[in-house]
C-alpha cells in the first residue's frame, strides 16, 4: 500500500486530470444516486462543500436540494478554535470569500451559524476511500475534529455523514485511526457504499 502522503498526491492529480465534462456527468449521475436514498429524503439541513482541486462536481445536488426546499449549509473555518468547521446557511446571493486555503465559503459578518449536531446530513469530500468505510480526506482534521462528539458522547448521533468522491477514487483498503470519526455511506457517480445505514 502506498504511503498516505503519496496516495493523497496520486488521487488528487486522478481527480484534476478529469474534463470539465466528465466532472459534469459524474455531478449529474452522483445526484441521481443520493437522491434514490431514503436518508436524502429525510433530510431538511444538509451541508455540502463548493467543489475545489478536482472534487466531484455538487452542483447538481445543489440544484436539486434547491428545488425540494431543503436548507443549505457551507462548513466556514472555525476562526477561533483550530481545525473545526462551523456549518453557515447558503443561499443563491451569499457572498462568497476564499480561506486561507483558497477554498470558497461564505463570509460570516453576523450570519447565523448551525451547529455541528443539528445538521441532518453532511455531504463531505473525500481524496481516497474504501469499500468498507475507510476514508482519507486532505489531511487537516477538520471534519474529524467538528464531529467527534459522534466517538465520544454516547447517545449523540448527530447528522449522517457521507463521503463524496469519483468511483476513481477507490482503493481497495484504508487505514482507520482511532481518531477518524466512521462514515455513514460514500457515495460516488457509479454507486452508493453503506456502511453504517
Amino acid at each position: 500500500m502506498l504511503d498516505r502522503k503519496t496516495l493523497r498526491r496520486d488521487m488528487r492529480a486522478r481527480r484534476r486530470a478529469l474534463t470539465p465534462r466528465q466532472q459534469r456527468r459524474a455531478g449529474q449521475r452522483l445526484a441521481r444516486l443520493v437522491a434514490a436514498q431514503l436518508w436524502f429524503a429525510k433530510a431538511e439541513h444538509i451541508a455540502l462543500y463548493l467543489p475545489n482541486d478536482g472534487e466531484i462536481d455538487t452542483l447538481p445536488l445543489t440544484q436539486l436540494c434547491r428545488r425540494l426546499g431543503k436548507t443549505l449549509y457551507l462548513p466556514v473555518l472555525h476562526p477561533i478554535r483550530h481545525n473545526r468547521l462551523w456549518f453557515t446557511p447558503w443561499c443563491s446571493d451569499t457572498r462568497l470569500q476564499r480561506n486561507r486555503y483558497r477554498i470558497l465559503e461564505p463570509v460570516l459578518q453576523g450570519k447565523p451559524v448551525r451547529p455541528a449536531f443539528a445538521l441532518d446530513l453532511v455531504l463531505l469530500p473525500l481524496v481516497a476511500f474504501s469499500a468498507d468505510g475507510g476514508r482519507m480526506g486532505m489531511g487537516g482534521g477538520y471534519y474529524d475534529r467538528t464531529f467527534a462528539f459522534r466517538l465520544k458522547q454516547a447517545g449523540v448521533r448527530g447528522p449522517r455523514l457521507v463521503g463524496l468522491a469519483h468511483e476513481l477514487q477507490r482503493v481497495d483498503q484504508l487505514p482507520v485511526e482511532a481518531w477518524d470519526v466512521p462514515l455513514d455511506a460514500i457515495a460516488t457517480d457509479d454507486r452508493i457504499y453503506a456502511i453504517n445505514c
